[in-house]
């Protein structure tokens, strides 16, 4: 695995590194991928016929669309993908964190700092982690220009590294923007892979999102696209939204891109993407979210930190096309958990933060409470499919192990023309919530009776409900849990006001079945005369073998 590093910001705004295959048990790899060895010689916005003949020139403007940037990558898609990984120059090979960080990009060399624009943007260097050059190009008024490497734009510091000596076709490593409320620091970054990071008002980088996945949690290594071009166009004078494209390339897929970007309080990006399979791929993920997920109320598994709490987001929230609201309670599992929700249509899912209390955490250094939280808005129908979920084990929070996605029920053929379109929220609040009561904690522990010797193992559930129409019930109401569960047998269960969050608490205990270690399903909802009062909670819990259960029932293990 590799850490979540940022060049300058280390935990506060973890980097989305290069991931690392699903039977090393981790969300990072360094499969980076660039457009064949002939187009690199050539700018992408010359003829396809030019650089066919090998013709190479310098950089000039040319014409540029998003329909054109579809069909080029449609026609690449037709081509064999050759890697460029690793293209570096020897002083860039190897390096050290501690080198790395001395690079600073220059803030005098910012785009558009002179002009009239609500925007900034600053470059990538390469090296350490990032080792396969980027080519990002300036756009204006339809025309693109091609931004050549300089070592004038960046400080070295005390680094090894000379920067006269670097070439000057060297490219770049991805890109970052500043806003006008603050020119300090960012409002979004790309970086590794097809990787990105966005924050809303509380200007905390958290979770990152990626342009495509590619068969993730399958037994077989996972392929990491890349965004291997940008195109940064220039902003209208006064105007809140920054307009970028890409070009995604892998050996199984390519990609076309749009990003409108519109900071505030919860920053907006509309997205829109055209894929393009070269090959049939099993498992395809569109809008792909990668979050950290280590100890918290419901999982304290590697609960041996002096605080309670350590995760980018908490949960799974799910809109689906038939219009439940459904939440899901993040794990660190012992083992890699996978898990598919299917649904037709999807009104919106994502990975949230809702425990937004500082006292839950007590981390005053990396902030874990204004991390944000990501919802994926699909416009249009995008048909039958499942949203995933991955949970990997870690026992380090500078590891990203929390994977979920939009997984199309259709196969991917190649030849195919895919095109989703979504809007993305990056903030505290997501911009759409159930409007019925949703859970605000899960609470798990050892089962049974206080103050009676436990006969057989039992698992206890407590799921906290506030919100909705619950602080208006009267005192006489009759509040029902409604509870499923895939086996085993739920015991000793209770639906019950709590009036420290204006709302009410769920209670049950799990009986497992003898013998099973098989993952249990749970799902709850609270309701009234048969109507529904709040969004509905859904676990997944693995029993442990028998001989922990026989030490919890001796009380030996807590």
């Amino acid at each position: 695995m590799q850490p979540n590093l940022f060049p300058e910001q280390r935990h506060l705004n973890r980097e989305p590194m290069v991931m690392p295959s699903v039977e090393a048990q981790s969300t990072r790899s360094r499969l980076q991928r660039m457009v064949g060895s002939v187009l690199l010689t050539c700018s992408v916005l010359l003829s396809l016929s030019a650089c066919a003949a090998g013709k190479a020139s310098a950089p000039q403007e040319e014409e540029f669309s998003y329909a054109w940037l579809k069909g080029y990558a449609h026609t690449l898609a037709t081509e064999s993908y050759v890697s460029h990984k690793g293209e570096l120059p020897k002083s860039l090979q190897g390096m050290s964190w501690d080198d790395y960080q001395q690079f600073h990009f220059k803030k005098k060399a910012a785009l558009w700092r002179e002009d009239d624009s609500e925007f900034r943007a600053e470059l990538f260097h390469l090296g350490l982690y990032f080792d396969t050059p980027v080519h990002i190009y300036q756009l204006e008024n339809g025309k693109a220009k091609l931004i050549e490497y300089s070592s004038s734009m960046f400080d070295y510091g005390k680094s090894k590294v000379k920067g006269s000596q670097l070439p000057k076709d060297l490219g770049f490593a991805g890109f970052r923007m500043q806003f006008n409320t603050d020119w300090q620091r960012d409002v979004v970054a790309f970086l590794g892979a097809s990787y990105f990071r966005a924050v809303g008002q509380e200007m905390q980088y958290g979770l990152s999102a990626r342009g495509l996945a590619v068969d993730t949690a399958l037994p077989k290594p996972e392929e990491f696209p890349m965004f291997t071009r940008f195109w940064l166009e220039k902003p209208q004078p006064g105007s809140n939204i920054a307009t970028v494209y890409a070009l995604l390339d892998s050996p199984s897929v390519t990609g076309a891109y749009r990003f409108d970007i519109e900071p505030g309080e919860r920053l907006k990006m509309k997205v829109d993407a055209a894929i393009y399979p070269r090959k049939a791929i099993e498992r395809l993920g569109v809008a792909p979210l990668t979050s950290m997920y280590m100890v918290g109320e419901n999982d304290r598994r590697t609960g041996y930190d002096w605080r309670q709490e350590i995760h980018d987001s908490d949960g799974l929230a799910m809109h689906t096309g038939n219009g439940e609201w459904i939440w899901r309670p993040l794990g660190n599992p012992s083992n890699l958990r996978f898990n598919a929700y299917s649904d037709e249509n999807p009104k919106g899912f994502g990975l949230m933060q809702r425990d937004r209390n500082f006292d839950h955490y007590q981390d005053d250094g990396v902030f874990y409470e204004k991390r944000p939280s990501l919802w994926i808005e699909p416009t249009g129908n995008w048909g039958k499919g499942s949203v995933q979920l991955v949970e990997i084990p870690t026992l380090d929070e500078t590891f990203d192990n929390i994977v979920a996605f939009w997984n199309p029920a259709e196969p991917i053929q190649p030849g195919q023309e895919l095109l989703y379109s979504y809007n993305m929220y990056w903030g505290g609040i997501p911009p759409v919530q159930s409007p019925r009561a949703r859970v605000v904690d899960t609470f798990t522990g050892i089962g049974g009776v206080v103050g009676q010797k436990r006969k057989y193992y039992s698992k206890r559930f407590v799921i906290d409900f506030a919100g909705g129409s619950l602080p208006m019930l009267g005192k006489d109401t009759q509040v029902k849990a409604v509870i499923s569960t895939s086996q085993g047998r739920v015991e000793i269960e209770s639906a019950r006001p709590q009036h420290a969050i204006n709302g009410y608490r769920a209670m049950f205990d799990l009986v497992p079945p003898e013998d099973s270690v098989e993952p249990i399903n749970l799902r709850v909802y609270l309701e009234v005369d048969g109507q529904p009062l709040t969004e509905t909670w859904m676990y997944q819990w693995t029993p442990p073998p028998m001989n922990e259960r026989e030490l919890h029932n001796a009380g030996h293990l807590q």
